[in-house]
């Protein structure tokens, strides 16, 4: 059955909003001017990813965050611990229909009545428009991860190709996981990366692959594009230093799974 991404929102607002933001996410927010929007994560002490969002600046004082996974309650309950005495709302917004739209300059954001739009360059995402998913193949092909359930709390920044999207800063002051994100950025050494790769079937997103020894492949997000079924996954490097074609098992299926792109290149 097609899975259907809604928006998962959260609103922060307040004298101290931006400074929480910098406080506690691993992008810049202090460097995000109005009307524009960045990749941005919350890491775990660890330096696992938490939770991926983009990030909007709406005004001076407040900032929306577009979840690309997880549910937006269970986040917010969890940052409101770290608030203390900060001067800042933090609010799970209903869930909303996600869509696409026409092209819009990419990082750009803007507000359309109750709708807020997101440019992402050959086309926008659009919060309160009619739900689609048009949007999903485009980005894909451009390394967004969309993370499953199974994904979250589970992988480090450099699996997620998070220093190319900008949405890891090194030079900003602490924040949590930021050690860690920085000795992998700094000493490299990370196993495992993401590719855009073709599947001989449609399988659900976070679905493990396996080679003979162990996991091999997660997959992050799957659509059916121009005939074929593409998706975005973190693949050990080892595989992917035997070739781009591999049969890899789920369950007692074997997929053959093709390798394209690969981030970082």
């Amino acid at each position: 059955m097609p899975v259907t991404f809604q928006a998962e929102t959260l609103l922060l607002e307040g004298d101290d909003a931006i400074a929480f933001a910098q406080a506690q996410f691993s992008g810049n927010a202090a460097a995000l001017a109005v009307g524009r929007w960045q990749f941005s994560a919350w890491l775990d002490a660890q330096g696992r990813v938490r939770a991926l969002f983009q990030l909007a600046r709406l005004s001076e004082k407040s900032l929306l965050l577009l979840l690309r996974g997880g549910r937006a309650e269970p986040f917010a309950d969890a940052l409101r611990r770290f608030v203390f005495r900060s001067k800042v709302k933090l609010q799970a917004l209903p869930v909303r229909a996600l869509g696409t739209s026409a092209a819009m300059e990419s990082h750009t954001v803007e507000q359309r009545g109750d709708a807020v739009v997101l440019g992402c360059g050959m086309h926008s995402m659009t919060i309160g428009a009619q739900q689609d998913d048009a949007w999903r193949a485009e980005q894909i092909h451009l390394g967004w991860p969309w993370l499953p359930d199974a994904a979250l709390d589970a992988l480090l920044p450099p699996a997620l190709s998070l220093e190319r999207l900008q949405a890891v800063a090194f030079d900003k002051g602490c924040y949590p996981g930021q050690e860690i994100a920085a000795r992998l950025h700094f000493r490299g050494g990370h196993k495992r990366h993401m590719h855009c790769v073709v599947l001989s079937q449609a399988l659900p997103p976070g679905t493990v692959l396996r080679d003979e020894q162990s996991d091999a492949a997660q997959l992050l997000d799957v659509v059916a594009a121009d005939n074929a079924n593409v998706a975005l996954a973190v693949i050990n490097d080892a595989l992917a230093e035997q070739g781009k074609s591999h049969a890899l098992r789920w369950n007692e299926d074997i997929i053959d799974i093709e390798l394209r792109e690969r981030w970082p290149a």
